[in-house]
This record gives C-alpha cells, structure tokens and sequence, in this order.
C-alpha cells in the first residue's frame, strides 16, 4: 500500500514542475517542508537537498498517480511536487533601498491584473529583462500558486515582489524616492519606444479590457501605449508587460 500525503491545506503552498520546484530547492530564502518527487527525479533532488543541508526525510519517492492525486487536473508537475512555504515578501521601503544606488533601473507595477497564470508569465518576463522588482495591490492581486509559480518556470525565486494597501499612495512615495511613472495606455498619444529610458522608471500596466483604475492613472507622470497594428485592440497583459519591458530595458 503506498503511502498517502495529504492535500495541502490553505496555510500551505504546493509546488509543481522541474523548474519552479528545482528552484525552490535552490533557494535558500525558501522554507522547505516536504518534496515528492518519481524515483528518476530522486537523484538531482536529494543532491540539491544534501547542499542545503535539509534533512534526508525531505525528499519522498512517490508514482506519479500519487502526484495527480494532490494536483490540479490537468497539472503538468514532470515528477515533482513540493509543499513549502511562501516567500518572504518586501516592503517598499525595501524596493525603494533597492534602488538607492542605480542610476538606471525600472520596476512593474501591476493594478488589478488577477489572472495568476499572467502573473507568473509576467514574473518570467521581470527577470528576463532585469526589472528591479513587481509591486502589486494586496486586496485585488493573488496570492502565490503553484499555477503562478509554474507559469513563472522557477524565476519567482528571483524576483523581489511587493505587495502593497494602497497602490495610488505607494506610486506617491516612489516619485518621492526619484521614479518617473509611466502607465501604459492603448490610446496614450506617446509609443513606449519615444519616450525617456533613462533614470528610475516605475511601469504602470492595469488589467486587460478595463486598464489603470483613474486614480492610478492620474498619479502617473505620462502614459505611453504599445504601438501595435489597428486591426488589433489590444494584448493579453503578460505579452504587453513582456514587451513593454524589453523596450524599457533599452537606453
């Protein structure tokens, strides 16, 4: 009879997938409780364990059915399952000493994006292209799933992420720790290619179909819009934040 894990439970989070959970693993920031993992797996992650010094018990050799069993339906995990704990979020104070001695840095923030597949999509693209860090409103944003986490393929690990009451106040303490707000806007009359690159730049990007709350919107210092084709309205949020932070990461 093969041992039974329990599902996770809501104080608990569950990770799935070669990359988010291998670097979980790698993280030592990362509280790591229990991994599952097929027997081909077990070898690269009791070695990853052994270097963070975990203990031998951490690592469960399980079937895969013993997997999709705790899972999703549908749940692509590749052999690997693991409960953990959340990472430790910053402040912004924290992401404002981030940027204390960068000249040319840039940061995401993201009103009302919900989707937590777009959002692990988006933290995929916040460390390919170097952003400083994602601030997101705590009430209207999710918190972090192993569908989030999976979307992000394991770069979560590496991306500060803030999480703030107010998004409208947070924007006013970043221009007054010396950032230029820019929001995106479909129908802004500036392309994201024209503007100003240079120096501490905070991106603005509001959810699909609805975009920046105007509350939001008014707090930022100039509104920039992708310039895409007119037979097209928009994009999904995770390809704009994509590109708009390639351009951004430009000078």
């Amino acid at each position: 009879m093969p041992k039974k894990f329990a599902v996770p439970t809501k104080t608990s989070l569950i990770l799935y997938g070669r990359h988010a959970v291998i670097a979980a693993l790698n993280n030592s920031e990362r509280k790591i409780i229990k991994l599952l993992c097929t027997a081909e797996n077990a070898p690269e992650a009791k070695k990853i364990c052994t270097g963070r010094g975990l203990p031998e018990t951490t690592v469960n050799i399980v079937d895969r059915k013993e997997i999709d069993r705790i899972l999703p339906r549908e749940a692509v995990h590749q052999g690997f399952a693991l409960y953990c704990a959340e990472l430790p979020g910053y402040s912004l104070e924290d992401v404002c000493i981030l940027a204390e001695k960068q000249a040319d840095c840039h940061l995401l923030i993201l009103d009302q994006v919900t989707d937590p597949q777009n959002i692990g999509a988006i933290i995929r693209s916040c460390v390919a292209f170097d952003t400083l860090a994602l601030i997101m409103q705590d009430k209207n944003s999710p918190a972090e799933t192993g569908a989030m986490d999976k979307a992000a393929a394991g770069t979560i690990e590496h991306l500060p992420i803030c999480r703030v009451t107010n998004l409208s106040r947070a924007i006013e303490n970043l221009k007054k720790a010396g950032f230029w707000i820019v929001g995106m806007d479909g129908y802004a009359k500036t392309t994201i290619d024209k503007m100003n690159k240079r120096g501490k730049i905070a991106l603005v990007m509001g959810s699909e179909g609805k975009g920046m709350r105007r509350l939001v919107e008014e707090n930022c210092d100039e509104t920039v819009r992708l310039p895409i084709s007119e037979h097209v309205e928009s994009l999904n949020v995770s390809t704009a934040a994509a590109i708009a932070l390639y351009e951004i990461g430009k000078k």
